[in-house]
Order: C-alpha cells, then structure tokens, then sequence
C-alpha cells in the first residue's frame, strides 16, 4: 500500500480507500465503548483539522488556482464537504446535469437544468418517444436515478433533485402526411 515518495494515486486507488474507511469508520461506530468514542472523536477532529488547512490553501489561491482545484475530482468533493468550495451549489449542480447530457440525448431523451426553488434543484427531463418506450433503450426512471445521483453528489447542500418529465413527440415522417384538398 505504500507508495513512492511524491506520487500520487489514480482516482480508483483514491475510491478504494474511501471504500475501506466507510467500512472503518462504520465498523467503528457500532463497536460500544469508550475506546470507540475516542477513536471517532480523533478522527472527527483529524477531519477537521485538515478541513482548516484546506480552507488556508483557498485563502492563499488566487481564482485560476482555485478553479483548478476545484474541478479536481477528489479535491472538489473535499471543498464540498468542508464547506469551502468557491462555486455555488446551483453552478456545480448545472455543471453536473450538462455532463450528463450527451448520454441522456443519446438514448433519445434530454435533461435540462431548470434551477432551485429553496433546496430543491429542478431538472427538465424529456424521454424519447416515437413509438420507442421510455428512452429507447432504458427507462426514464433509471435516468432520473442517475440525474439524481449526479447533482447530488456535485451538491449535496441541496436536499432534493426534482425531474420536470416530458415525453418527446413522436417523429412523423412528412411522406406519411396527406394534404386535404380544400372543399
């Protein structure tokens, strides 16, 4: 598990340590105990303590150097968590439902940011329609899942994600189309 000095580690290395410390910190929890109550205690102030020198790296960054990490994966979850990152939650909220949209549109639906109304973030969620189901290709509900999933993880300040679902017309070819002829 150790690495080289100065190197730094892939995004799947960093989700599985986050993985195991979930299962730590869980298996931690449950045990009863004073023991348990003190090791929760250190890592709650480990956890803020490092928050505090994250929050001294933003003061000390100027806008570019701070955009930079903050669209870093892992550090922009950490400014998220401490409470300190420079973007509002309706931003990365938008931000997160444009990624997704190219893979909406591609089984024949779209989503759109539509904004928030208090803690609520608001989606405009079209599912394909023309005879081809919920999307052509999966249903709408797995696509609000992972809309959901998206902005909640960008910003997890809102409490909850919204979908405004449309069906799509359905596509009529012109040649099928007659002309009446007026009487």
């Amino acid at each position: 598990m150790a690495e080289a000095p100065g190197a730094r580690l892939a995004d799947p290395d960093v989700e599985a340590r986050l993985g195991r410390l979930d299962e730590l910190l869980e298996g931690l929890e449950s045990a009863p105990g004073p023991t348990t109550r003190s090791a929760t205690e250190a890592v709650a102030l480990l956890t803020e303590v490092y928050g505090e020198a994250l929050a001294r790296v933003m003061d000390h960054a100027d806008e570019r150097v701070a955009e930079r990490l903050a669209e870093d994966e892992l550090l922009g979850h950490l400014l998220v968590l401490h409470d300190i990152h420079p973007e509002p939650a309706e931003r990365r909220a938008a931000r997160a439902v444009e990624r997704l949209r190219p893979a909406v549109q591609e089984r024949g639906g779209d989503v759109e940011w539509a904004g928030v109304e208090g803690q609520v973030a608001r989606v405009r969620l079209t599912t394909g329609g023309g005879g081809c189901g919920s999307g052509c290709g999966g249903g709408g509900d797995e696509v609000s899942d992972a809309v959901r999933a998206a902005v909640l993880a960008a910003a997890p300040e809102l409490t909850a994600v919204e979908p405004l679902t449309e069906t799509a017309p359905a596509f009529v070819p012109l040649t099928t189309l007659t002309l009446r002829s007026a009487p």
